[in-house]
């Protein structure tokens, strides 16, 4: 009890250099438990998170382009694919459900996305989990209607019976205005995923919006949409369209014929490896950003030992006193080992809190990025193994000064100062 009592005279009496020491303790440990945190968090979210799809369907090129520009909603289009292969693909028996996608448009920089209703009646971006509108109804495709994500709500303040018009392209350009106007009949329940910041029109609504051109299959041939008038299928085009199988053989035969022996599309598939790809490439900036974690936590260790090695002068005669009192060596030279530990122990205590202010800042920034939700609160073994290890390097850094109170002499350091 002593010895905690010396501890805490030591750390008021310092208060300053003992502050500052334990902050940067915060700011290093603060910076690894949240760095694994949020690449736990990431990387499952985007390569092992139910995104509701087993697949994508899309122009031939890239997977991951393929992938990140329809279930994430961040990517240019890759390109079209004619209308009779949707046919083909939704009338598969392997196939449960296909969805079109048609993109190319954004409303002040979100995403709006032609589609079917089936995106609401049929779609299940969770197990048992709809998207469901809390407030108005889904789009009717025969009119310029409009459904919008939570977060498109949230952040442009669309309401339930506002206008607005699209703007041509993924970028938001102010003079890319098109001229058509949609009603928002419904706005989402947050989902938690991409799909909160989209806008979702009929899928025809793509394809009438002024100057869009439609090729479809063939494509030397080009159809400007009018008003009253039906739009051949041979012209139709869509961006991708997202499937479900009826089994993983589906997904195994229908890679094999489309990407091995077709060359019209690319089937993206299994989009959790598709994105798991992304992340090994990504790998080396995680193990960079780990390496610059552990300089700060190396950073702060040596402030610790300076601190304390910087007071080992003012405090040779308080030690002598207490080795005149009967303290043992050990005594001493535990003590500064303590005050170390609990300088460590403080610092990690406070690098939760940074951590946790760390991964609310990642997580606003990646839900309005991507949509993808992460926790603020979510546990992570780093929570606990970050704190003992510290502790256990401020034990070591507590050494060097502690062996400098252990060899403190008695006489020479008891005689009167003035």
């Amino acid at each position: 009890m002593t010895r905690f009592l010396i501890v805490r005279r030591s750390l008021s009496q310092h208060a300053v250099s003992s502050v500052l020491t334990i902050l940067a303790l915060a700011l290093g440990s603060g910076l690894v438990m949240a760095l694994f945190n949020v690449n736990r968090q990431a990387t499952r979210a985007f390569t092992g998170g139910n995104v509701g799809f087993d697949a994508v369907l899309g122009a031939r090129g890239s997977d991951l382009q393929l992938v990140l520009n329809t279930v994430f909603h961040l990517e240019t289009s890759p390109g079209n694919i004619p209308w009779d292969l949707y046919q083909q693909i939704r009338s598969d028996p392997r196939v449960e459900l296909a969805i079109p996608y048609a993109v190319g448009d954004n409303y002040r920089g979100f995403r709006i996305v032609g589609t079917t209703p089936e995106i609401f009646t049929e779609f299940e971006y969770r197990q048992g989990q709809r998207m469901k509108t809390r407030s108005g109804q889904v789009f009717d495709p025969r009119y310029r209607e409009a459904v919008i994500g939570s977060l498109v709500a949230e952040r442009t303040g669309l309401k339930r019976g506002d206008k607005f018009s699209p703007y041509h392209g993924f970028q938001f350009q102010e003079d890319q205005r098109h001229a058509e106007e949609y009603v928002v009949v419904g706005i989402l329940e947050p989902t938690g995923s991409p799909s909160d910041r989209v806008v979702w029109i009929p899928l025809e609504g793509i394809f009438r919006l002024g100057g869009h051109v439609l090729r479809g299959k063939n494509q030397e041939e080009e159809f400007r949409a009018k008003a009253g008038e039906e739009i051949p299928d041979e012209f139709k085009e869509v961006s991708a369209v997202m499937l479900k199988f009826r089994s993983p053989q589906a997904g195994i035969q229908l890679s094999r014929m489309i990407n091995q022996q077709g060359t019209a599309a690319t089937l993206a598939w299994p989009i959790g490896a598709v994105m798991a790809e992304l992340f090994e490439k990504m790998g080396w900036m995680n193990k960079i950003l780990e390496v610059v974690a552990y300089l700060v936590v190396l950073v702060a260790m040596l402030s610790v030992l300076i601190s304390l090695y910087n007071t080992m002068n003012e405090r040779r005669r308080e030690f002598a006193i207490l080795r005149a009192l009967g303290a043992r060596r050990g005594t001493v030279f535990s003590v500064i080992v303590l005050e170390a530990v609990t300088i460590a122990a403080m610092g990690s205590l406070v690098g939760v809190l940074v951590q946790s202010g760390i991964l609310l800042a990642s997580a606003n920034l990646i839900q309005g990025r991507t949509g993808v939700v992460l926790s603020a609160l979510a546990f992570h073994p780093a929570l606990l193994w970050t704190p003992l290890a510290m502790m256990l390097l401020g034990a070591l850094a507590g050494m060097v000064p502690a062996m400098k109170a252990y060899r403190t002499h008695v006489a020479d350091n008891l005689s009167p100062t003035s």
